[in-house]
């Protein structure tokens, strides 16, 4: 395989990147999209923009420190406050859990609308997929490669949607940089949907057990991360064209399926078939990024799970599958859960702007100001859209 001038594989590189890229784009990803656009029209270009600086910024910042120290991010949180660590991973493998029984309804749903059959049986083949990848003798390199594959497929396939819906891109151009609008909550909300919960920790620790780690791996760590947000942001830059096309046009979208109705109205039945593709693309990437990542955050606390860490991953896709196939998606748990998720960005990211400044963590490296400037305004930002999503969610809960 090809590698750069350090040596690195650069398929692994990638690999790091798709996988993060493909974990952030699941069925959450689609609607969330469909819906903003829906709300703020062109103007959502400049919700967009702003969302990519800023989870670039977060995103160098966490897989800068994991990369230098080579440590997960439950070992460099317990360094820098004993205990913090194992609180983290709480949180980690609890929101991957419950958004896993999310992302298999959405591959069941992908499924039922590619070949029409039920949902639940297309959430077990979808699930088959998925510890299939682990069953691999080299797991890490099949996760890499999928991941890959499924995120070129996803960004082609909407492209080819955009380009139907022949959507006004000067105006959305224009609105990018002035737009008539500034919804700050939106460009929170994009922020931690792409590198919120476990979703930015998913390259990071791929590069560690890859053994790509140490000051001479910065460059290659650097920009693994930026092809990443990069990955993700064009997957979003197109969905929403496509959208603003359709709504241009002065068609409605159906408000139980906003993403489906962009594609259909957009390249008729083909269009919505295209839609069954990218959601299960969307949902089953979705599902070994989350079952890999939230792994990862307990091998560090046990040997039993370390050694057979890949069964581990494998019992946590089955139990999300069978969790979905008996009782459905538990509406009040997701909720809850997810509002607890708000509050990982802020606090990890926190945890390694402070890591990044102590030796004992990364030795002689020089953590840039600039870098630490931007983590720091998304760690207020995300920390007081978190403070709102408990008192509204929660609030709604126990209502």
């Amino acid at each position: 395989m090809e590698k750069n001038k350090s040596g690195f594989d650069w398929s692994v590189l990638l690999g790091a990147a798709f996988l993060m890229a493909t974990s952030s784009i699941g069925p959450g990803f689609l609607t969330q999209t469909t819906v903003f656009t829906s709300k703020l029209m062109a103007s959502f270009g400049f919700v967009i923009l702003m969302s990519i600086i800023l989870d670039i910024g977060a995103q160098l910042n966490v897989w800068r420190v994991i990369g230098i120290s080579g440590k997960r991010g439950q070992d460099i949180a317990n360094m820098v406050l004993p205990g913090l660590g194992h609180f983290v991973a709480a949180l980690i493998v609890m929101g991957g859990l419950a958004f896993n029984i999310g992302n298999v309804a959405g591959a069941g749903l992908g499924l039922n609308v590619i070949f029409g059959i039920d949902a639940i049986t297309g959430a077990c083949i979808s699930a088959a997929i998925a510890v299939g990848v682990f069953l691999i003798k080299e797991a890490g390199k099949a996760m890499d490669k999928v991941a890959q594959i499924a995120g070129v497929l996803m960004i082609f396939v909407t492209i080819y949607i955009a380009i139907t819906s022949h959507p006004p891109v000067g105006e959305a151009v224009v609105k990018t940089f002035v737009p008539d609008t500034i919804d700050m909550m939106a460009i929170i909300t994009l922020v931690g949907g792409t590198v919120g919960g476990y979703i930015t920790f998913s390259g990071g620790h791929r590069l560690i057990d890859a053994g790509v780690t140490g000051i001479e791996a910065l460059p290659q760590i650097s920009r693994s991360s930026v092809i990443g947000v990069t990955a993700t942001g064009i997957m979003r830059v197109f969905l929403f064209l496509a959208t603003l096309g359709v709504l241009s046009a002065g068609m409605t979208l159906d408000p139980a399926n906003p993403p489906a109705s962009v594609f259909k109205l957009a390249a008729g039945d083909l269009g919505y078939k295209f839609f069954g593709v990218v959601m299960w693309a969307a949902a089953i990437t979705s599902v070994i990024g989350a079952a890999y990542t939230s792994v990862s955050f307990l091998r560090s606390f046990s040997s039993v799970i370390e050694n057979n860490y890949r069964w581990v991953i494998i019992a946590f896709i089955v139990f999300s599958t069978m969790v979905f196939a008996v009782v459905g998606q538990p509406v009040k748990i997701l909720v809850l859960v997810g509002t607890l998720n708000g509050l990982i960005l802020p606090i990890t990211l926190g945890v390694m702007l402070v890591a990044a400044y102590n030796k004992k963590i990364v030795g002689e490296y020089k953590h840039p100001i600039w870098m630490a400037v931007f983590g720091a305004i998304v760690v207020v930002m995300t920390a007081y859209m978190g403070y709102m999503t408990m008192t509204t969610q929660l609030g709604k809960l126990f209502a």
